[in-house]
């Protein structure tokens, strides 16, 4: 099970958590940010995530190749000016953790440097998220679990030894560690989404939790990597798709995040084993032994005078071979069904 401030929120049996990333889908805007926090609330997100940092908590402000993106969606782009438009300033942290508390949501955050999660840690952030580019970074890794949080851990692009590395520097404080599976490839292509890849991260560390961090910008991933029972999924979420920002294209809307968390619940209902009562007067409709004809006291039972016929009122159908050759203790009428006490 997995308890976030002594709170069992997900376990045995339960559909995977729903985590809705906002990201940089607020284009800069306050007011979207937080339409976006109170609508991931309202349309199934049990948990919901942001990114704290500033520009200068990534990258340097210098203009040169080192620094400028060669391919992608965010092709020629220099990194200072990529997060300077998607970053969340932390003025409008406060906010959006009134907000989440207001719904009964979790809010939780990738704090990209110690003075980020310092300023998180000001809200008693429940659990934080390391994201896949920074699993290399194994001082801000450690200074994070130092906070004795829980953590989920992104893979994208990670090597299994990286990832170990990552698990180890956690361990140095606790163990509460969910792994996602992650494409960092934006969005994600379907053909490489590689969903088995879950089932290896099982095996490989089994005393974990596992989940996925979907970038694809639809909602099919998600459904599939269900029955790979994964303890939580992650997806992009904007307001429209009108609105264009530096994570739109891999991001879904409040009506595919609301049928995603729907399916998922559905899904969990479906493959769960559990006595079913919902065939329990379905199971009158079967067969019970009956006289076909007047059988007289002390008249052997056969072939000739009961057969088997819905419903079962009387002896069940599969006892028929018993009970032949069987005496009738007294006289039985026809289309009476039989019982024990009809024989001797």
């Amino acid at each position: 099970m997995i308890k976030i401030n002594n709170q069992i929120i997900s376990g045995k049996n339960k559909p995977p958590l729903l985590v809705a990333e906002i990201s940089g889908n607020h284009g800069g805007n306050k007011n979207r940010f937080l339409k976006l926090i109170t609508s991931a609330c309202k349309n199934g997100a049990d948990l919901i995530k942001i990114q704290t940092y500033e520009p200068k908590d990534i990258t340097l402000n210098i203009k040169n190749k080192h620094f400028k993106i060669k391919d992608g969606i965010w092709k020629n782009k220099y990194l200072w000016d990529l997060y300077k438009k998607a970053h969340t300033p932390y003025a409008w942290h406060n906010d959006a953790f009134k907000i989440t508390k207001k719904h009964n949501k979790i809010l939780f955050s990738s704090p990209f440097s110690p003075r980020a999660v310092d300023f998180l840690e000001k809200y008693n952030t429940p659990l934080y998220k390391i994201a896949s580019f920074e699993i290399t970074d194994l001082k801000l890794i450690n200074y994070i679990a130092s906070k004795k949080k829980p953590i989920i851990i992104s893979t994208g692009m990670a090597s299994f030894k990286e990832i170990k590395k990552a698990i180890k520097e956690i361990n140095k404080y606790h163990k509460k560690i969910i792994i996602l599976h992650c494409v960092s490839n934006y969005p994600t292509n379907l053909k490489d989404v590689n969903l088995e890849k879950i089932l290896i991260l099982k095996k490989k560390f089994k005393k974990y939790f596992i989940g996925l961090s979907d970038h694809t910008n639809n909602i099919y991933s998600s459904i599939a990597a269900n029955f790979y029972k994964p303890i939580l999924i992650e997806k992009h979420f904007k307001l429209d798709d009108k609105y264009k920002t530096t994570d739109s294209k891999f991001s879904i809307t409040p009506s595919k995040l609301k049928e995603l968390k729907k399916i998922l619940t559905e899904l969990n209902d479906i493959q769960n084993i559990k006595k079913n009562n919902s065939e329990k007067d379905s199971k009158k409709l079967r067969r019970s032994i009956f006289s076909i004809k007047n059988i007289a006291a002390n008249e052997k039972l056969s072939e000739k005078n009961i057969g088997a016929f819905r419903p079962k009122v009387g002896i069940c159908s599969s006892k028929y071979f018993k009970i032949l050759g069987k005496r009738a203790k007294k006289r039985i009428k026809i289309g009476t069904p039989i019982k024990v006490s009809h024989f001797l």
